[in-house]
């Protein structure tokens, strides 16, 4: 299984997370912060998790190219 969170008050919005995995990421209209798709909030923390593997090379190059090391991607 893959888990990707998110802290996406943190987000400065520079969307590298959009490019690098443009499946899982898009920003949001209404604010330019980024948004994990299919994911559920809980304090703070925006959570995806997956049995699909295909998602975690690029999640984890997401995770690297952020600026603000807001995401973090690992497999369980």
């Amino acid at each position: 299984m893959v888990v990707v969170t998110l802290q996406r008050e943190k987000c400065i919005g520079c969307n590298y997370c959009v490019e690098l995995a443009p499946g899982q990421f898009q920003m949001s209209k209404k604010d330019g912060k980024s948004i994990l798709l299919r994911s559920e909030h809980k304090k703070g923390f925006y959570t995806m998790k997956t049995f699909d593997e295909t998602v975690f090379d690029p999640c984890k190059k997401a995770q690297q190219a952020c600026p603000v090391k807001i995401i973090t991607t690992k497999k369980v």
